[in-house]
């Protein structure tokens, strides 16, 4: 691993500990405030598909971030939502960007959009970052060493039961075609749940499942930047992440469905209803 990363997650003194690294990421995140905040960029607007939109803030992040990340670490590739394509090979070490999560809430300044930035290797995510600009929150984690919030120390909610539970949903807007099926499917879930919350951005779903705010999140069909950092922010608060099916883990370089929970009680419920 400190072959390809350049850092050893347990410390010590062949490479840099996970922590400092996790630190320079929050700081790089932080700087992209200028490009997120400027509203001639967040008016630039190209519709790439049906509902999927990007504007000049997403380039202009992941523009920004690539190139930092690409000085400091060469030897690690590049997962992030506004390129062509990729190909991961599943050994490899790749950070994974989404620029802006939640693009369609930025365009409508609706202040739930994040900057989502992973570090995954052979098969782990190693490292992760969801920041809020709105809010000023940074989520943050190192596998094995627990999941903060602007640096405090967070764990998921005790909620017990479904019954008790809040749960947030995404609605794939991508693919409308899917909609029936999942509102039936919703419905399903939300007749048996406390209620429902939709923010628009899965990165922080993920992340308020993290700090309890949220018992459960799910959604059909994700792509890794949407995830990935929110999936290592979610276990290492105590939390659970998997596919819709039970024993399918998620792959983290792959599209998947994803579903995460406070704990291995409420998955399986979950995992039961679906």
């Amino acid at each position: 691993m400190k072959n390809l990363t350049a850092f050893d997650p347990e410390g010590g003194p062949d490479g840099r500990d996970a922590r400092r690294t996790l630190e320079e990421l929050i700081a790089l995140v932080r700087e992209t405030d200028s490009i997120i905040f400027d509203e001639a960029l967040v008016e630039n607007v190209h519709e790439k598909g049906r509902a999927d939109y990007v504007t000049k803030v997403d380039e202009g992040v992941q523009k920004f971030l690539q190139g930092e990340l690409a000085g400091r670490y060469p030897r690690i590739g590049f997962i992030a939502e506004e390129q062509e394509r990729f190909a991961a090979d599943p050994k490899g070490a790749y950070w994974i960007l989404d620029p802006i999560d939640g693009t369609t809430n930025l365009i409508h300044h609706y202040q739930m959009s994040a900057v989502s930035l992973g570090l995954y290797e052979n098969g782990e995510m190693l490292l992760g970052v969801v920041y809020n600009p709105f809010s000023r929150e940074v989520f943050s984690a190192a596998k094995g060493q627990g999941a903060f919030l602007n640096g405090e120390r967070i764990r998921t909610a005790g909620t017990p039961d479904l019954a008790h539970a809040l749960v947030s949903y995404g609605s794939s807007p991508y693919e409308k075609e899917r909609a029936h099926g999942l509102f039936v499917l919703y419905e399903r879930i939300f007749r048996q749940c406390s209620d429902f919350r939709r923010c628009g951005s899965a990165a922080l779903d993920l992340c308020y499942v993290a700090c309890g705010r949220q018992d459960v999140y799910l959604e059909r069909n994700l792509k890794p930047w949407d995830y990935a950092a929110g999936g290592l922010i979610v276990t290492e608060a105590g939390g659970c992440i998997s596919g819709w099916e039970k024993g399918r883990k998620v792959p983290w370089i792959e599209n998947a469905d994803v579903l995460a929970a406070n704990g291995g009680a409420m998955l399986e419920g979950m995992l039961a209803l679906l």
